[in-house]
């Protein structure tokens, strides 16, 4: 049975981890709504980049221009696909079951690509998804920049530069497909583990429209021919690049949004269980003073009965 000292003692720790938790909650749920708000004003801009990547792809078709290497499937290879996975989890920890979902998944995602014959390379971004992929598949991860996310905001800067290196290994030859493993918002409570084709680009058969340049808003009307200096295989290529930056500025912020979500989550249930140890510590601790009263009040009563 510990001593009074020790239930106070451990009561007044258990309070501290309280504030601490609490002031990590309120932290995450600031982040978690600019990473919200930053979210929000990036989908109209990719949602207009993918409907003029469309129609621009579909009027490129009718011509004799070479596609964009980006859009074509790499030729099959003898000894199986190289397949480059990228995962983006987070730095730091105290998010829950965050990082591990992520982690899972790839390894599962791995062991079914090299049971199929591919060749499967990895690059991380972020130290969590790093450190505990590193333990059985360091062999396969690549080391091309810092896979360190920026804490403060996620940047589109960076995002192009993830796209940079991923289309030169890519337009190399180096690899032949590039999947993502990352973290997609569902609501305040779930977060989902999506898995994405980045490379080569899908782009639907059917033309799209173009955004109304009235209102912005996507229409159902035929969309006008696109006139283009250079010609269109160009502009094409150049599209396939904005759009992959875009996309991969996407998930990142996708990715952000999860994990101050799963963060906030995890702070709060942690400074609930605090306060219900707390209340649990404090029972303890008067049940053992009131008995160590009562035992001095005996004492006190048979000492004087005995004289």
């Amino acid at each position: 049975m510990p001593s009074l000292k020790d239930l106070k003692n451990r009561i007044s720790s258990v309070r501290s981890t309280r504030k601490i938790t609490s002031a990590m909650k309120m932290v995450a749920a600031s982040k978690l709504r600019y990473a919200q708000d930053q979210a929000h004003k990036s989908d109209p801009y990719a949602q207009h980049l993918a409907a003029l990547l469309r129609q621009t792809e579909a009027q490129q078709a009718l011509t004799d221009l070479p596609r964009s290497r980006m859009l074509r499937s790499a030729p099959p290879r003898e000894d199986g696909a190289r397949v480059l996975l990228l995962v983006v989890t987070s730095d730091r920890g105290l998010c829950g079951a965050f990082n591990g979902m992520m982690v899972r998944e790839a390894r599962r995602r791995i062991a079914a690509l090299e049971s199929s014959g591919a060749h499967v390379q990895l690059l991380c971004l972020g130290r969590k998804g790093r450190d505990q992929l590193r333990r059985v598949h360091g062999a396969k991860m690549l080391a091309l920049f810092d896979d360190k996310i920026p804490r403060r905001r996620v940047e589109l800067s960076f995002a192009e530069g993830v796209a940079a290196a991923l289309r030169a290994l890519f337009e190399a030859g180096e690899v032949d497909e590039v999947h993502a493993v990352f973290g997609h918002f569902k609501s305040a409570i779930a977060q989902v583990v999506t898995w994405e084709r980045l490379l080569p680009i899908s782009v639907p058969s059917t033309p799209a429209s173009l955004p109304n340049q009235e209102n912005g808003d996507m229409t159902d009307s035929a969309a006008p021919e696109i006139l283009s200096e250079p010609n269109l295989a160009i502009v094409l290529d150049r599209l396939a690049a904005r759009f992959l930056a875009a996309r991969l500025y996407g998930i990142l912020v996708d990715s952000a949004v999860s994990e101050q979500s799963a963060r906030t989550m995890a702070m709060d249930n942690a400074t609930r269980n605090a306060g219900e140890m707390i209340d649990r510590l404090t029972l303890v601790y008067n049940r053992s003073r009131q008995a160590a009263i009562t035992r001095e009040l005996v004492e006190i009563i048979s000492g004087a009965e005995a004289l």
